[in-house]
């Protein structure tokens, strides 16, 4: 017997705006079925897990224990500045200057994420993280 990831779960303050957030992210839409105001949202990712949005009223107030890690198909440094543009905040640089590591940021509402070396990263640089 086995369990299969049906969804990530997000606690949040407004479940439709960090979901039209991680909607951007990841390029895919909103499930059809929200709508601004709903108490749970989601973004189907096509393949594997949903992201599953959750609106609880208390505030997030320590570290994530677990996160997301975003590979894109660019450049990790060119995704880190698109994303910051869509309202991401920076947290931590773990860049190192061969062109391995990767950097933390965080949603709007302050979970963290990282952000790995793209596919063109790869194409430049050494097999690791």
């Amino acid at each position: 017997m086995i369990s299969v990831v049906q969804n990530v779960a997000i606690d949040c303050a407004d479940a439709y705006g960090l979901a039209r957030f991680w909607s951007e992210v990841t390029g895919r839409p909103l499930d059809p079925d929200n709508r601004p105001g709903d108490r749970e949202t989601q973004v189907p990712l096509g393949e594997g897990p949903v992201l599953y949005f959750n609106q609880v009223p208390e505030a997030r107030t320590v570290k994530n224990r677990i996160h997301l890690c975003l590979r894109p198909d660019t450049s990790r440094d060119r995704e880190v500045e698109r994303l910051l543009a869509l309202g991401a905040a920076f947290v931590a640089d773990h860049r190192n200057p061969d062109g391995t590591g990767w950097a933390v940021l965080s949603d709007p509402e302050g979970n963290e994420f990282c952000v790995l070396r793209g596919d063109e990263d790869h194409a430049r640089t050494p097999a690791r993280p």
